[in-house]
């Protein structure tokens, strides 16, 4: 019989909250959901930019050790999982597309080892249905080894808004493919408007350059009292802000799902997005979340000015929105771990298989 511990290599700081990402995120709330059913989940947090390490620490796993491996590791270390796809049964768990993000450097280097390290995989996890497609449409992983498990929302009390109803919110790690440029370019254009006051949640650490270019934008766009950059929140800061959120704006240039989305839809928040990836899967369900083309300020500062003077439209959304909050509360963790559990447990299953037939060989 195998054993029924599973290694699940991820990214060093992962539960770092200065580090914040939708893939750490997932991963942490996996992790907490498969040992809440009774999985031996252990953590194996690895360094993305020392493959010696990955190296080092999947040598060290026993022979048929079953592993779960976060895709951003997985593409790093790709050598390290193609020399021990034979040893050990390992499922890479893909947040994203690496080699189709916005800016990546040497893409056909990058796409050849997502390419070596999906490959080494005996299956593939997704994120997204959009994730699934293009891995299978880009040649990276074959479409009969991928399972979708979509993220899933936490529960939330419903937002109730900031009383004057202009107060939009965005939350992701300020860096180019999240877009924060874009919005600040979009409301340097709705200065002639009242009430709205923007607040932009997320490390500004992550791209300090990117991060800068921003604050520019909100000097020189004459925005310095009406938008905030506030750095990561966490716990109860990040509630708050959620809680009085009129209108979450998610501006993204790449995103493989949109966690953010869902969330504030969750939580009876309207959402306006860019129209990328699958932002679309994750707005779902719900009619009060609008899709905008991507990349394009004037595009949403056409849809915010709206928001903001066609009260009637506003009212509409936040109603529908405020609707949805039944939908988003069926997309659980659980709902997610049990898709996971399925793809280990056929592993598992497989393994005992060849086990019994050894031993009785």
């Amino acid at each position: 019989m195998t054993d029924a511990t599973v290694h699940f290599l991820v990214p060093d700081g992962f539960d770092d909250d200065e580090r914040v990402s939708g893939g750490n995120v997932y991963d942490r709330r996996l992790a907490e959901t498969l040992r809440a059913r009774g999985c031996d989940v252990r953590m194996v947090p690895v360094a993305v930019t020392r493959v010696t390490d990955a190296a080092r620490a999947m040598s060290a796993l026993p022979h048929d050790a079953l592993v779960l491996v976060d895709g951003l590791l997985a593409v790093a270390a790709s050598a390290v999982l193609e020399a021990q796809a034979s040893r050990l049964r390992m499922v890479v768990l893909a947040h994203m597309v690496a080699s189709a993000l916005p800016g990546t450097p040497g893409h056909a280097r990058t796409a050849e080892r997502e390419r070596v390290a999906l490959g080494a995989a005996r299956r593939v996890i997704t994120t997204s249905e959009w994730t699934r497609s293009e891995l299978v449409a880009r040649g990276l992983a074959d479409a009969d080894r991928i399972t979708v498990a979509l993220p899933g929302t936490s529960p939330a009390t419903a937002a109730s808004g900031s009383g004057s109803g202009g107060h939009l919110l965005s939350v992701g790690a300020v860096v180019r493919h999240k877009g924060q440029d874009v919005l600040v370019n979009a409301l340097a254009g709705m200065t002639d408007l009242p009430r709205w006051r923007c607040t932009i949640v997320g490390s500004l650490d992550a791209d300090p350059e990117f991060a800068d270019r921003v604050r520019g934008v909100i000097r020189s766009g004459g925005l310095v009292d009406r938008v905030v950059l506030t750095g990561v929140l966490t716990g109860g800061r990040l509630e708050d802000a959620y809680r009085t959120a009129d209108l979450v704006v998610a501006p993204s240039r790449s995103e493989s799902y949109g966690m953010v989305v869902a969330d504030a839809l969750a939580r009876g928040i309207p959402v306006v997005a860019a129209q990328v990836g699958g932002v679309p899967e994750s707005i779902a369900g719900s009619r009060g979340g609008i899709l905008t083309r991507p990349d394009d300020p004037v595009a949403l500062r056409a849809v915010l000015r709206r928001w903001q003077v066609d009260r009637g439209w506003s009212a509409v959304l936040e109603a529908e929105a405020m609707r949805s909050r039944t939908v988003f509360a069926t997309r659980t963790w659980d709902a997610t771990a049990t898709i996971v559990t399925a793809v280990l447990g056929e592993l598992r299953k497989a393994a005992d298989v060849e086990f019994e037939r050894r031993r009785t060989a």
